[in-house]
Formats: C-alpha cells, sequence, structure tokens
C-alpha cells in the first residue's frame, strides 16, 4: 500500500509552485531541445522541403501526444486528490488503473491514425516529396505513441506525490539520449529524416523506464492491475481523461487549420511556421509545465478541502505566468536575427519568424492563463469546461481568424489571425475561471457553516437523553418548530 502524504497542503503555495514548474520545466525543455535540435539538424543538410516535412508530420505528432497528455492529467488529478483526501490505497488503485487505460486508449487511437497516415497528411496540405519524407517520419515515430502515453502518466504520478525531481529526470534523461544520437543517426548513418524518428523512440524508451520504475519501486504507487478494479475506477478516469483528451487534441487540430491554411502561401511560410511551432514549447517550457506543475497543488489542497488554499494557488500562477511571458518575449525580440541565422531561415521563413518574435510572441500571456484556467477545471471538478475552451477555441477562435488574417494580410496574416484567437479566448478563459472560483467558494462557506452549525448542536443535545428534553433546551415547542432551528442555524 502507497505510503505517501500530502505535501502541498502546507507551505507557501508560490515556493510550491516555484518548485515543481522548475523542475518540471526543466525535464521537459530537454525534450523540447531536442525537437528544436531535430529541426536544427535537418536544416542543416539545405533543404527546406525536409524542414516543411518535419513541420506536417509534427502536427500529426502532436495530435496523437495530446491524446496522452489527457490521461496524464487523469493521473495527475485523480491521485492527488486521494492523498490530499489521505486514502493512500485509493491513489494506489487509480494510479495502477490509469496506466492500464492510457495504454489501452493509445494503442487504439495510433491503430487509427497510423491507418490513415496518407490521408491526415493529405487533409493538412503535405503533398508531392515533402508527405512522402512526412510519411517516413512518422512511420517510424508514431508507433511508439502508447510508450509515451505509460511515461507521461507515470511523469504525471511522480508529480501527485511531489517528486517533481524524479519526473524532470526522467524527461531529461530521454532528452540527452535523444540529442546525442540525433546527429548519429542523421549523419553519421545517413537517415535524415528517419533518423531523427529513430532517435526519438529510443529517448521515449529512455523517458518510460526512469519515470515509471521509480513510481513502482520507491513510492510504492503501482501494482500489477486487476480488470475488476479497473472497471471500478474506469469511470472516474474516463469523465477526466475523456474531456481532457478532447482539450488538449483542440490545439493540434488549431495548428492543423493554420498549417493548412498556410501551405498555399508555400513551402518556406510551412517551413518557418515549423521552426516556431518547435521554438515555442523550448522558450514558453515553464508555462507547459506551470499546468502539469500546479495540477497536483490544486488537487491535494481540494482534496483537503483547502479553499483558501486553491485560490492563492490559482492567482500565484496566474502572476507568474504573465511576468515570465514578458520577459521571454523580450529576449525573443532581441535575439530574432540570431534565431534566423541559426535555424537558415531566408525569404518568407525569416519574415514569419522575425513576425513572431516582435509581435506575436507577447499573447502567448493569454495561452498561459489558459492553461492555468485549464488544469484548475481539470482538478476542481468541472473537465468540461476545459473541453468547451478548448474546442471553441480550436474552431471558433482560430477558422475565421486565420481565414480573415490571410484574405487581409497573406501568410503573415494566418499568424496574426491565431494570436487574435488566442487573445480573445484566453480572456474568456479568465472569466469562467473566476466565476467557477466565485462559486466555489460559496459552496465550500455553505457546506462548512453547515457542518459547523450541526457541531454545535450535537453538543448542545448531548446531555440530554429524550426528544422532550431536546426540545425544551432547543427553545422550540414541537418536533416540527426543532427541525425549522436546526435547519435555520
Amino acid at each position: 500500500m502507497s505510503n505517501q502524504t500530502a505535501k502541498f497542503v502546507h507551505g507557501s503555495t508560490m515556493r510550491h509552485i516555484l518548485v515543481m514548474s522548475g523542475a518540471s520545466s526543466i525535464g521537459l525543455m530537454a525534450l523540447f531541445v531536442v525537437d528544436l535540435l531535430d529541426m536544427f539538424f535537418i536544416s542543416l543538410l539545405g533543404q527546406v522541403e525536409l524542414a516543411a516535412a518535419i513541420g506536417f508530420a509534427g502536427t500529426i505528432i502532436f495530435f496523437s501526444t495530446s491524446v496522452s497528455i489527457g490521461s496524464s492529467i487523469a493521473m495527475g488529478a485523480l491521485v492527488s486528490k486521494a492523498l490530499g483526501a489521505k486514502e493512500n490505497e485509493k491513489a494506489q488503485q487509480l494510479a495502477s488503473s490509469t496506466l492500464a487505460i492510457a495504454f489501452i486508449v493509445n494503442t487504439v487511437v495510433t491503430i487509427v491514425m497510423f491507418c490513415f497516415i496518407p490521408e491526415l497528411l493529405s487533409m493538412i496540405g503535405a503533398k508531392g516529396f515533402v508527405a512522402e519524407r512526412a510519411q517516413a517520419y512518422l512511420s517510424i515515430l508514431l508507433p511508439s505513441t502508447p510508450i509515451i502515453a505509460i511515461a507521461m502518466a507515470a511523469g504525471a504520478g511522480l508529480r501527485a506525490v511531489g517528486d517533481a525531481k524524479r519526473s524532470m529526470l526522467a524527461t531529461l534523461y530521454g532528452g540527452i539520449v535523444n540529442a546525442i544520437l540525433d546527429p548519429i543517426f542523421i549523419f553519421g548513418f545517413g537517415l535524415n529524416v528517419e533518423g531523427a524518428a529513430i532517435a526519438s523512440v529510443i529517448s521515449r524508451i529512455t523517458v518510460l523506464v526512469f519515470s515509471l520504475y521509480p513510481l513502482v519501486k520507491t513510492h510504492n504507487l503501482v501494482k500489477w492491475p486487476e480488470w475488476s478494479i479497473i472497471k471500478d475506477h474506469t469511470p472516474a478516469i474516463i469523465t477526466i481523461a475523456a474531456p481532457a483528451i478532447i482539450t488538449n487534441t483542440a490545439t493540434p487540430i488549431g495548428n492543423a487549420i493554420v498549417t493548412s491554411t498556410l501551405a498555399p502561401f508555400g513551402e518556406d511560410f510551412v517551413a518557418g511556421f515549423a521552426v516556431i511551432g518547435r521554438l515555442i514549447p523550448v522558450t514558453f517550457a515553464v508555462i507547459f509545465a506551470l499546468s502539469g506543475a500546479v495540477g497536483p497543488i490544486i488537487g491535494q489542497n481540494f482534496g483537503a478541502r483547502r479553499i483558501d488554499r486553491v485560490k492563492d494557488t490559482l492567482r500565484n500562477s496566474l502572476f507568474f505566468t504573465a511576468i515570465y511571458c514578458i520577459a521571454v518575449s523580450l529576449i525573443l525580440f532581441l535575439l530574432q536575427d540570431y534565431i534566423v541565422k541559426a535555424f537558415n531561415l531566408v525569404g518568407d521563413a525569416s519574415l514569419i519568424m522575425m513576425t513572431f518574435c516582435s509581435f506575436v510572441a507577447i499573447t502567448f500571456i493569454f495561452n498561459g492563463a489558459m492553461f492555468v484556467a485549464n488544469t484548475s477545471f481539470n482538478n476542481l471538478g468541472k473537465p468540461l469546461y476545459s473541453t468547451a475552451l478548448n474546442l471553441s477555441k480550436a474552431t471558433i477562435g482560430t477558422l475565421p481568424f486565420v481565414y480573415f488574417g490571410a484574405q487581409w494580410y497573406g501568410g503573415l496574416g494566418v499568424l496574426y489571425g491565431q494570436a487574435v484567437g488566442n487573445v480573445v479566448f484566453g480572456i474568456i478563459s479568465l472569466i469562467v475561471l473566476r466565476m467557477h472560483v466565485i462559486s466555489m467558494v460559496r459552496e465550500h462557506c455553505e457546506t462548512v457553516c453547515t457542518e459547523d452549525a450541526l457541531a454545535d448542536i450535537s453538543v448542545t443535545m448531548t446531555p440530554f437523553c429524550n426528544n422532550d428534553a431536546v426540545i425544551m433546551q432547543s427553545g422550540a415547542e414541537t418536533d416540527e418548530e426543532l427541525e425549522v432551528s436546526v435547519a435555520s442555524k
């Protein structure tokens, strides 16, 4: 049986946020840096078509990874809440069941996607040689999705118990392995995009080993899942995982819309946007990590019914997000010329990158706010809120904005349109989050007041051994008046 304690219900919430997001971001950044290095090494080959192929393939991979993220969100929300409520055995059962369900769901999704790789690439605008190279990349990397699904769920389990260090190390080791193998396979063996895909598969296996082992051995939070226990916990897991999966797949759907809208403007635009797509996770890694790091803090305090600390965590998270995004945007603005040169971007590819660094990056503040809102809804029992917001953003918050942006400003207008959509739905997310917090506080106050009243009444009534005496002590003349008195108090 797990013997974990809820460590986030005490101490400074800002300190917990900084420690958890800092440790998680280092590991995430290691993986994202490797993705960026993939693009860097491919760009050294001097073929813009290969960079565009990686961009198209990345959109498909992003979709499959988003399904994995949904499973990990369920792991973090349920396990942290169980630990906060001091239900350690339940936490162990939930962790084991979530790992099993994550594997099953992602295996099914992977099989379906693998069978339709050409069609998926065609849908987002990949053609000819670019589509052929993207398919070669996906054919190797896509089958490893169930591996990374279990690894990500295990990492969420580690964060749920407060072990951010081991969660960080798992992704850090995976990033190091990928960084070492990338140039060996791409240049040493001359495998080009296939070499980058093989290195990524080995990296995913590394992350799996170093995230699952401590969850099993160190924290004793996983045992071999029993089918009866899995069935018992499946409704609770699916209740969070299904909306979370839909929520997270909204982002690649939005990216697919942007990529397909950019495709008619030429491969340079697609290649430049592909580099941007890998630059964003590296530079804003702390914000990506924040959404996963804050979840356990909110979950444990929500499970412990410390609503005051839940509010404090949300306030500090939003403040931290704003300061970080402003700092990163300033750095990108100052370094944009060096970024363009490093990736050999020319023409329209250079133009779209400089536009992003100068005008678009700062709008990531609103993306960050939406991340905080999403993880809050997932851990506070309202996952459908984040689902609705993200699907809306991916569709009505993306399609009309990028369409009219393209009509008015060409390829750059696509980027402008996506940024405006992010701002609009970031603001909407904050409004919905505020309304939910107000409602949650009201419900909590009503519950606490009722429990306090009943406790007072039970103490008052204890000395009396018959109903008549209770009525007399309460000042009521009948049973009915006593019930009214209790309800009123």
